[in-house]
């Protein structure tokens, strides 16, 4: 039981199925049906990616955006390979540790913490901004593949923001939930509160039609249709950036915009039973998902998948993993803090497929919002520790560390894209579902809607309350154990999105109980 919470109400979300046609699993319905416009229209899976990522940084401006970064994994059917793309944010080569001195007022929060800094200067303000990397990722991967011109696939985002977005009961919740930090930047508070302190909302009606005043991020994204990806780190848009950032605080130059470029790599390759895993290596959660699958399948047969054996190898081996990556790589989520991200998922009818990853790190970023874009930034400086002298301290120039786990996943007969939002819960969430797929051959919805544990750093276990039983007696023998129900708000678990592919078969879902995520079909 979860306190208040009905026990006996069920929610499904069939997902969908197409044949010879692609699909768009995403975050954000309207975001991905203008993805799945663009397969429709003939494109590519690469083409319906920049769709999606311009018009989710619209809908679900909290989550990413162009003043974000991320990664992706890209599959190619015609080349039978993987690629991974690796956009992270990084701190400014202009950057002065010295503006970040602890407080002293002992831990940031209480789950690996860093030390608190004076004014959370690393977590909240111009100070928290990092240098963007999505527009670049997004940008290298349409030049290496896309099919349609650029301008096209940033219409759709340019139409949501001129329309603004619609503040329906998700959204006023999502706002409320950070009104009193929003408040503290005045561009934030006037594109999303009421006389700057009071969250925009609904009334809680059903036809209600509150908006976002989105029309500066329009221009700017119209003035990015016109003149290309570069003008956002060499041209206007990078000297407004910069002049933005600039007056609240912080440090970036238009060097650390013209310097800035993604990176292309081999994938890893993480064997998974009869099927791999490919995931993106370096400074993300792809090495943290090879050492914890590659440990616990250890700990249990295939046939074992669904028993109390194979759930307390999975925590051990999570618990296990985590450990090597907050002692030699450092990571660090602040309770003021909770890291936010969005994922979509997408293949298209040639079997080309991309999940592709972007985060503003927290949810609404550095809660400042930059006044001559109209876009909320990034506090990528909050994956730094602020110490000197540990894994992944704050220094200048240097690659952020993210949680971002994008996968391209195979078993016998099928292929699948898949990746996740929540922090430092996403990979957990992607290793089990891949594994719900590689292990017991379901299907992308039935993986998605399966019930999963959380270890994701300290010492305790959250487990989906339908695990109540044998597996939950198991796991609280061994581990601090906490239940959790499945709801829309606020999420116990990573939100995943995903599409699979089998022969000439597409389906794609997400998160059940995401309110807005959903699979949608290029029929």
């Amino acid at each position: 039981m979860s306190g208040s919470f009905s026990p006996s109400q069920i929610t499904r979300k069939p997902g969908v199925t197409a044949t010879a046609n692609g699909v768009v699993a995403a975050q954000h319905a309207l975001a991905a049906k203008a993805g799945a416009e663009v397969l429709a229209a003939g494109g590519d899976a690469l083409d319906a990616a920049v769709a999606v990522s311009f018009a989710i940084g619209v809908l679900e401006p909290w989550m990413s955006g162009p003043m974000g970064g991320g990664g992706m994994m890209i599959w190619r059917e015609d080349e039978g390979r993987a690629q991974a793309l690796n956009y992270g944010m990084r701190s400014s080569a202009s950057l002065d540790p010295a503006h970040y001195p602890l407080s002293g007022a002992g831990k940031a929060s209480d789950l690996f913490p860093w030390e608190a800094v004076v004014e959370d200067r690393n977590v909240i303000g111009g100070s928290s901004v990092a240098v963007p990397g999505t527009v670049a990722g997004i940008a290298a991967a349409h030049r290496r593949y896309g099919r349609m011109p650029w301008k096209e696939l940033l219409a759709p985002a340019i139409g949501f923001a001129s329309e603004g977005m619609h503040v329906d009961w998700y959204a006023a919740l999502v706002i409320a939930a950070s009104a009193r930090d929003l408040a503290q930047d005045a561009d934030a508070a006037a594109l999303f509160l009421d006389d700057g302190q009071w969250p925009k909302g609904t009334g809680w009606t059903a036809l209600s039609n509150i908006r976002l005043d989105q029309s500066r991020h329009a221009a700017t994204l119209s003035h990015l249709a016109e003149a290309g990806a570069e003008d956002f780190y060499r041209g206007d848009i990078a000297a407004m950036l910069v002049g933005d950032v600039t007056a609240k605080g912080g440090f970036l130059t238009m060097d650390d915009l013209a310097d800035y470029a993604p990176d292309w790599s081999d994938p890893l390759v993480i064997p998974f039973r009869d099927g791999q895993l490919f995931a993106l290596p370096g400074l993300t959660a792809g090495p943290t998902l090879a050492h914890a699958v590659g440990t616990w399948t250890e700990g249990y047969s295939a046939e074992e998948a669904v028993t109390p054996k194979a759930h307390l190898a999975r925590a051990a081996a999570l618990k296990a993993a985590y450990k090597a990556r907050l002692d030699g790589m450092g990571d660090h989520e602040s309770a003021k803090a909770p890291g936010c991200t969005t994922h979509f998922s997408i293949v298209d009818r040639d079997g080309n497929m991309v999940a592709m990853t972007q985060t503003l790190l927290s949810i609404f970023g550095s809660r400042v919002v930059s006044p001559s874009t109209g876009m909320l930034l990034n506090n990528g400086i909050m994956w730094f520790d602020p110490e000197p002298g540990k894994p992944n301290s704050l220094a200048p120039g240097k690659r952020c560390l993210m949680n971002v786990c994008p996968v391209i996943g195979e078993a016998p007969g099928k292929r699948f894209a898949l990746g996740a939002s929540g922090g430092r819960k996403i990979m957990p969430a992607v290793g089990q579902i891949a594994g719900h797929i590689i292990e017991q051959g379901l299907s992308m919805q039935e993986a998605i809607e399966a019930p999963r544990i959380d270890v994701s750093g300290g010492d305790q276990v959250v487990a989906d309350e339908r695990l109540a039983g044998p597996v939950a007696e198991a796991l609280a023998a061994a581990h601090p154990l906490a239940l959790a129900q499945r709801m829309p708000f606020p999420y116990a678990f990573a939100c995943p999105a995903g599409v699979l592919r089998e022969g000439n078969t597409n389906s794609g879902t997400t998160e059940t109980f995401s309110p807005w995520g959903d699979g949608v079909t290029a029929d």
